[in-house]
């Protein structure tokens, strides 16, 4: 099993800037890819991209192509989301999940998820 906790979320203006942060820890030698997930009040959770710990494949959703860079520090176990150029619809609480099995954009093809952090745009 692998322990998730991600930082970093807040409230910022539209056209602003976040980065979350997705600590991992415990069985990490097992990964095979780490994803981002959010979900909005309301809605269903929504794939946002996914990463294989090997940094080969690296794909975005349509929604936040050209505005969000996900990216790993392996050293540290740890995954980011760099997110530019939010909009008042990016407003969600964010997740970062963890799979040791080839893994696309559905959630339940991760194993293991973090605790989730809001993220704000008021409009």
């Amino acid at each position: 099993q692998v322990q998730l906790v991600e930082s970093g979320g807040g409230s910022v203006q539209a056209g602003g800037s976040l980065q979350l942060s997705c600590a991992a820890s415990g069985r990490t030698f097992s990964t095979y890819a780490m994803g981002w997930f959010r979900q909005a009040p309301g809605k269903e959770s929504d794939f946002i991209a996914r990463i294989t710990w090997s940094g080969d494949s690296i794909y975005y959703a349509d929604s936040v192509k050209d505005r969000f860079t996900f990216y790993k520090d392996n050293a540290k176990n740890t995954v980011y989301l760099q997110m530019n150029s939010l909009k008042p619809g990016d407003t969600a609480v964010y997740y970062c999940a963890h799979t040791s099995r080839r893994a696309g954009q559905h959630a339940k093809e991760y194993d293991d998820w973090g605790q989730g952090t809001q993220g704000t745009v008021p409009s």
